[in-house]
């Protein structure tokens, strides 16, 4: 359990377990007189497991093999996103730019194709726009994002933020950045991909949804803050616990692509699939996790191309998290974890986004810590992530995803 909760007046061991308070921080015990590395019992018996990990993956080895005979995938330099009509292309390095810095999530899908400003090729995705530098060439600055919120901002007369206790200051803008915008601005991207604050957070209307939301601006991007996005039941779990939970959408980046492409002027019209391109889907390539029980830290690929990391709690000595190569098996948007063995007893209300990966090792969401990446081991064996981490690797991974737990 997190170091920070002291509820002993919670912990009734038994067969049942009473929850005191709708606010109290979840109990997670588990029986220490047996062997055990899982916090708690494998929905499925081993040789089902493994049955429907195999089934899963024969259904994608035909999927992907169907792909590759239709182009091979080595050799593809557009995928095309039928959602907006329009290709990325790996000429210039965007197709990988948009896949290893956060892809949808971040950037939106694209709007135009490539188009010639100034000299320049650029592509404007619903929330930013590409540059391409062939002075840059084979560096990771071949792929440059524009100064959009500079851009949109122009003639805004933003406030100095002052030094506060708690926040962020860049004195190259003389903004500051604090909470949940900083945790999303660190874990993100940062500089690179959304440049200094640009103005203090203040309140103005959302152009996503007309609502009045907390906003702020940076260089490249304008975030909004909607609290609705982390269910009431996480967020009183934060204020309880005095720690900082993030929903997959509670940040959002406003649409500065295309605010910029219509300025200029430009009116792209969607396009048909170019021959030989693939339509875009993660399921074209062999999608895999690793888990670093070293560094407290998970990488997801496709292919060989890491698309997304994110910071862990694995489990502590005598409940260690077992190394090995595995694969999701089994999924559940949700669950109440409770049994008894042993004479203890655990009940979790509402643990988020569960993929078990090898007996009662899950890859799930956390409410009661926030302590993932700091090298502080709590779990009994589960592989603890923020909601955000969790809810995203729930949707991108599949049953017979494999799982690679290493040291």
């Amino acid at each position: 359990m997190n170091r920070r909760l002291h509820h002993p007046h919670l912990i009734m061991t038994g067969i049942a377990i009473l929850i005191a308070t709708a606010i109290a921080a979840p109990i997670e015990l588990r029986a220490r007189q047996r062997p055990a590395v899982a916090d708690f019992a494998p929905p499925l018996p081993a040789s089902e497991a493994q049955a429907v990990v195999a089934a899963a993956r024969a259904a994608e080895r035909m999927q992907q093999q169907s792909a590759a005979e239709a182009v091979p995938l080595p050799a593809v330099q557009n995928m095309y996103f039928a959602s907006s009509g329009f290709h990325i292309s790996d000429r210039t390095g965007f197709l990988s730019f948009w896949r290893r810095n956060g892809g949808e999530l971040i950037f939106g899908y694209p709007i135009s194709g490539e188009l010639i400003e100034d000299g320049r090729i650029v592509q404007y995705f619903e929330r930013a726009r590409f540059e391409y530098h062939p002075e840059n060439l084979g560096t990771e600055y071949q792929v440059m994002l524009s100064l959009l919120g500079n851009e949109i901002t122009q003639g805004y007369d933003f406030p100095d933020g002052q030094p506060t206790q708690g926040r962020l200051y860049f004195p190259e803008t003389r903004q500051t950045l604090g909470g949940k915008f900083l945790r999303f601005w660190q874990k993100r991207g940062g500089l690179r991909i959304f440049g200094y604050p640009i103005s203090e957070p203040f309140e103005e209307i959302s152009p996503i949804d007309g609502q009045v939301r907390i906003t702020q601006y940076f260089e490249r991007a304008r975030f909004e803050y909607h609290p609705e996005q982390l269910p009431a039941f996480y967020r009183q779990m934060e204020r309880a616990n005095g720690i900082i939970l993030s929903g997959l959408h509670e940040v959002q980046l406003g649409d500065l692509g295309r605010q910029a492409m219509q300025r200029r002027g430009h009116t792209p019209q969607a396009v048909g699939p170019m021959p030989g391109a693939p339509a875009w889907s993660p399921k074209l390539f062999e999608r895999r996790i690793e888990v670093n029980l070293t560094q407290q830290m998970l990488t997801a690929f496709e292919g060989d191309v890491p698309v997304y990391r994110a910071p862990v709690a694995t489990g502590r000595d005598g409940f260690n998290t077992p190394a090995g190569s595995f694969a999701i098996y089994y999924k559940l948007p949700r669950q109440t974890m409770t049994g008894s063995a042993g004479g203890e007893s655990w009940y979790v209300p509402d643990v988020p986004w569960v993929q078990y990966v090898v007996g009662g090792v899950a890859l799930h969401g956390t409410y009661w810590h926030d302590a993932w990446g700091t090298g502080v081991r709590m779990s009994h064996g589960c592989i603890n992530l923020n909601i955000d981490d969790a809810e995203w690797l729930y949707h991108w991974a599949d049953i017979g995803t494999r799982v690679d737990v290493v040291y």
